[in-house]
This record gives structure tokens, C-alpha cells and sequence, in this order.
């Protein structure tokens, strides 16, 4: 199953129009789709580290921008869009806590959805929804998903055939746990 997944990521990535579905995906994931971009990041990396940074800062980009969105949904269409995506994610019942959460620590909240698993889309519409301050949600979403996807990007650049080896000696290995940390950071989510 991953064998047939890492081939086919490993094709796309080297295809002409890769770096435009990078920023699709990531901009989206920022916003409302569950997959996040790294699916599509670290095959392009391997697949081209010359041009590593500039993969890593179109994926920063296009996730920026999906934050916006999402802030954007939050704000203005929270009663109808907003309110489908938690419910999708049945966090109805915890903005309340989420709101207390985000008046003491809403700085920190983007930022550490934005480095880990944790569904970074559910901050940004969250951050739009309390109001958090768009200036500094802007330059904190910069930061963390510049850190998540540069700090990728550098160790794919320097460490990429041992990384590679070792991705594909372990591919369903990572796969399950790929998966098991994309689902930990949904269940996360629902216990705060």
C-alpha cells in the first residue's frame, strides 16, 4: 500500500506541474483539507534537493495564504463554512475552552500547530473566529510553517540519499507512522 503511494508521489513530484499542486495542497491544508503538505514536500525534495529551498518556500507561501483563508472563513463565514469544518472535527462542545485557550495563549497555539500535526486549518479558523490579532497571526503563521517546511526541506537537502535509503528500507514503517501522527494530532485537538 505505501510501496505503491511512495512511487506515485515520487513520479508526481518530478512532473512539470508539481510545484503548482505543492501549493494547491498546501494552501488548502492551511484551510479546510486534511492531508497536509509534507505528502507532497519531502518526495519533491528528494526528487530535486538543488532546488530544495524554493520547493520549501512555495509550500511556506501557498500554507500562508491558507491561513489567511482560513482566518478569513473564521471571521466572515464562520455561522456557515466555519461551523461545518468543527463540526467535521466535532469540536462544538470545546470553544469555550478554546476561546479561554486562545485569550492566554493564542500566540503560542499558532505556533505550535504550525510546526506539528496538529490541524493547523482548526487554528486559522479558530484565530479568525476569537479575532485574534491579524498582523501578528500572519507573521506567527509565517514563522512556524516557514520553520515546519525549511527545517524538512534542510535536512532532505543535506542528509537526502542516507534519508532516502532509509525512508524506503523503512516505507511502511513511516507510513503507519505518518498516519498514526496525523491522526494523534486530530486527537489532540479533541481533548483540549
Amino acid at each position: 500500500m505505501f510501496r505503491a503511494l511512495y512511487d506515485w508521489t515520487l513520479r508526481l513530484a518530478g512532473h512539470r506541474h508539481a510545484t503548482r499542486s505543492l501549493a494547491v495542497v498546501s494552501f488548502c491544508e492551511s484551510s479546510f483539507f486534511p492531508i497536509p503538505p509534507d505528502v507532497m514536500l519531502v518526495p519533491m525534495v528528494l526528487a530535486r534537493r538543488d532546488r530544495a529551498y524554493m520547493i520549501a518556500t512555495v509550500c511556506t507561501v501557498a500554507s500562508v495564504a491558507g491561513a489567511i483563508f482560513g482566518y478569513a472563513i473564521g471571521y466572515f463565514l464562520f455561522d456557515t463554512v466555519g461551523q461545518w469544518v468543527i463540526d467535521v472535527y466535532h469540536l462544538g462542545s470545546r470553544m469555550e475552552d478554546l476561546k479561554a485557550l486562545y485569550d492566554e495563549w493564542g500566540d503560542i497555539v499558532i505556533l505550535v500547530a504550525g510546526v506539528t500535526p496538529i490541524p493547523f486549518k482548526l487554528v486559522t479558523i479558530a484565530s479568525g473566529f476569537f479575532q485574534f490579532n491579524f498582523f501578528l497571526f500572519v507573521i506567527l503563521a509565517a514563522l512556524a510553517r516557514g520553520a515546519r517546511f525549511f527545517a524538512v526541506a534542510w535536512l532532505l537537502k543535506r542528509y537526502g540519499a542516507p534519508m532516502q535509503a532509509f525512508i524506503e528500507q523503512r516505507l511502511t514503517l513511516i507510513g503507519w507512522a505518518f498516519l498514526a501522527a496525523l491522526v494523534g494530532g486530530f486527537a489532540l485537538i479533541a481533548l483540549i
